[in-house]
């Protein structure tokens, strides 16, 4: 029977890209980007290679500081990468979008007495500053944040830490609920946790590997947890 949900939080259920998009925005028409759709794919491009380290276990704050001047090199500008490190920070510490639908999943979910519980990559600061500011922070008494937990996801050693505190978790009644392949699904696989996998934008799987479930949306999710 499940009773332990760990959900992924951007664009499972915040609107990450969105946020993400208009703090690029901000940024690259600040420091001169005029071509701000090559600017973006620049960024993209290297951000995903930074998570990419990162995922495979890679000190995320180097990589991190340092993400902005790789990207605004390549553009032709010269900029300090660890300022321009924080300025985004402080803007994605606001970014309170909530995917619609999300939170009347939750609430749902809480009332059935599922055990919701958050577990992410990314900064501690970002990441609790954006759960609070969106009204999510009272479905989740636990979150677990890989900056925190010095490991991310896909590493199982994510998840045995959040095993380690709660005795009551098996791997037959906790799932993982995730947006990102990679990450999300992959880690559950390597931590052997059924797993689904939420794809709104219905992208095709290019990996070796299942997911247990994929749902397109938050009605097929809840009728999958509760049923």
């Amino acid at each position: 029977m499940l009773k332990y949900v760990i959900f992924d939080l951007d664009d499972t259920l915040l609107d990450f890209s969105r946020g993400e998009h208009e703090g690029l925005t901000y940024l690259l028409k600040k420091y001169g980007i005029t071509d701000l759709r090559q600017g973006l794919q620049v960024y993209q491009a290297h951000n995903h290679w930074v998570w990419g380290q990162i995922e495979q276990g890679a000190d995320p704050e180097p990589l991190l500081n340092q993400r902005f001047a790789v990207v605004f090199q390549q553009l032709g500008i010269t900029v300090n990468g660890p300022a321009l490190q924080h300025e985004y920070s402080t803007i994605l510490d606001h970014n309170f979008y909530v995917l619609p639908g999300a939170t009347t999943l939750l609430a749902n979910l809480q009332q059935a007495r599922l055990n919701l519980i958050v577990g992410t990559n990314g900064v501690k600061t970002t990441q609790l500053s954006r759960l609070q500011g969106s009204g999510l922070v009272q479905y989740f008494p636990q979150v677990f944040i890989s900056a925190d937990l010095g490991v991310a996801k896909p590493d199982p050693r994510f998840f045995t830490a959040i095993f380690d505190q709660n005795p009551a978790m098996t791997h037959d009644n906790t799932i993982m609920v995730g947006d990102n392949l990679g990450s999300d699904i992959n880690g559950a696989i390597h931590a052997r946790l059924k797993n689904i996998w939420f794809n709104p934008q219905h992208r095709l799987n290019d990996k070796s590997y299942q997911p247990t479930y994929t749902v397109d949306n938050f009605q097929q999710l809840e009728k999958l947890l509760l049923n």
